[in-house]
């Protein structure tokens, strides 16, 4: 790899596109109102425990971008998702003179209701639902058998919804939750989609050695039909694990952005004042298990 020295400043912290109306920033992401459309554009920011952290990783957005593109294709045939396009080449004319910063990590997309909750697969016991389910047995109403430890399977893939914030922590919810907020039709029809896709998720990361423990899909709705949106199967949305060294009882060997939230745990923040500053040996860690990841699932590198 390439050394990062410097590399902090070479990071596409934010966009602020001339011509354009100034975007809507998310934790990772500028969100640009075109109109009919919207362009998505990856930033290299990184967030953990709600708090957007410096500096960001040089080249992150572009990974997960084209990660997201792999599996949107993948999925296709079973669920449609909402890119028109991912190629700064056919956008809108009024983009062109911002192909060089939008290349690689930009898609443009069709607008979209989105569905008020994420929507989450766990084929193993870690993060959120395994605080949850040493409290009481369960994981969003699930009920589990007693005695799994830290990243244990489970015997099979669950449902586990989250409520969509803005700022502060998702919550995770009960299937009754969600089915009170949406509808049962359209909740039953998530949950069926969301374990299907997970499966076929889980397959080709087996394929490629790492465990699939747990990942967060978004849905949107146009014209009455269920679309995927926002990013799908990537370091920051989901939880990839080492297959080789997972060994249930233990932390396992990462591919995502745990990493990065062990270094912030170890570091003594609070979690609530201003986070510190990741030190560069940390930048790098993360973004080599991104490229890890990104190879390993896809068979070639990243356009970076």
């Amino acid at each position: 790899m390439e050394s990062l020295d410097g590399a902090a400043d070479q990071a596409v912290r934010e966009t602020n596109l001339a011509g354009l109306e100034p975007p809507h920033r998310g934790k990772v992401r500028d969100i640009y109102d075109l109109g009919e459309t919207l362009l998505l554009v990856a930033c290299d920011r990184i967030s953990a425990y709600d708090h957007v952290l410096s500096p960001a990783i040089p080249g992150k957005g572009k990974i997960l971008n084209q990660l997201t593109n792999f599996w949107f294709e993948r999925f296709e045939e079973r669920v449609p998702n909402h890119v028109l396009a991912t190629d700064p080449r056919d956008f809108p004319s009024a983009l062109s003179e911002h192909r060089e910063v939008l290349e690689g990590r930009s898609v443009l997309v069709r607008k979209a209701r989105v569905v008020p909750f994420e929507c989450v697969a766990r084929g193993y016991l870690a993060g959120s639902g395994f605080r949850e389910y040493t409290a009481s047995a369960e994981v969003c109403g699930v009920k589990l058998p007693p005695g799994l430890r830290r990243a244990d399977r489970l015997p099979e893939a669950i449902f586990t919804p989250a409520t969509k914030a803005e700022t502060g922590h998702d919550e995770n919810v009960s299937f009754e939750v969600m089915t009170a907020g949406v509808g049962n039709e359209l909740a039953t029809s998530l949950r069926d989609l969301t374990l299907e896709i997970f499966a076929a998720g889980t397959r080709v990361l087996e394929s490629a050695g790492l465990l699939l423990a747990d990942t967060k899909f978004e849905f949107g709705m146009i014209d009455d039909e269920i679309f995927l949106i926002d990013e799908v199967l990537t370091p920051d949305s989901s939880r990839f694990w080492e297959a080789s060294a997972w060994t249930p009882g233990r932390e396992p060997v990462s591919f995502d952005k745990q990493y990065v939230r062990n270094w912030l745990d170890e570091s003594g923040w609070d979690h609530e004042s201003e986070p510190p500053p990741l030190p560069a040996s940390v930048v790098r860690g993360t973004l080599e298990r991104y490229l890890e990841a990104f190879r390993r699932v896809t068979g070639r590198d990243p356009e970076l």
